[in-house]
């Protein structure tokens, strides 16, 4: 059944208005026609279900008919802290990473980011990632829409993350291994991996300080577009979402 994401509800939620590019593709490509079945997210982790009532091109009025929590979330909160990569890297993370569950997504400036926007620049740059964590949120079945946060400096990262159950860096030189790390009890995550050639010495160091456990991923050295998405999977599978 075809699902689309809206927040546009009315009448105490009886009804409910998709417009945009979505109403279009449900009119043009899809070729809905009324009362054919659809599903709708508030982007809330609620499903909607109901059928078209009338479609003009423009938007389409659905008639809600019920409603269960999204089954396709997970049953814990991932942030990830990404150190800012060059190139188009950041695009796969973003969409990879919305696939796999993550809640959010918060990228870092760190020492050896190469990539180091401007405001504007950057402002551009987060508009499109949030656009991919959109369309990947929507093409995967997700509840909610993971939100690309601000630019952050590596000390702000440490303050949001010492906020989680399980804050980790992944540091190249750490010999803590992950796997052990996973067996304490949690419900929020909050993940920090580097960009190319990862992290200088006294930042890895400064995040044990601000009470982050450092860890690492095994002998292989990772890209810094792989390393985040085998973090999540582990993640996921270890809480019983993969």
């Amino acid at each position: 059944m075809p699902r689309f994401f809206t927040e546009d509800f009315r009448e105490g939620n009886s009804f409910a208005v998709i417009s945009g590019e979505d109403a279009v593709h449900i009119s043009k490509s899809l070729r809905m026609r009324e009362g054919d079945p659809i599903t709708l997210c508030n982007k809330k982790s609620t499903d909607f279900f109901g059928t078209v009532q009338s479609i003009d091109g423009k938007q389409v009025v659905v008639e809600i008919t019920g409603s269960c929590p999204s089954a396709s979330e997970p049953t814990v909160q991932v942030s990830l802290f990404q150190a800012l990569p060059k190139g188009d890297k950041m695009d796969w993370i973003v969409q990879k990473s919305v696939e796999l569950g993550v809640f959010q997504i918060c990228p870092v400036i760190t020492k050896r980011c190469i990539s180091r926007p401007e405001k504007t620049a950057w402002e551009r740059k987060r508009e499109r990632f949030q656009k991919i964590s959109y369309e990947a949120a929507k093409q995967c079945g997700r509840g909610i829409v993971p939100e690309i946060g601000e630019l952050l400096t590596l000390e702000e990262a440490f303050q949001r993350m010492s906020c989680c159950d399980l804050p980790i860096l992944f540091y190249e030189q750490s010999s803590r291994p992950f796997a052990p790390i996973l067996n304490c009890k949690w419900k929020s995550a909050a993940v920090l991996v580097g960009s190319e050639g990862g992290f200088e010495p006294e930042e890895a160091e400064q995040a044990v300080q601000a009470g982050i456990t450092d860890a690492s991923l095994g002998s292989r050295i990772l890209r810094c577009e792989t390393a985040p998405l085998a973090v999540l999977s582990a993640l996921m599978f270890q809480s019983g979402n993969l």
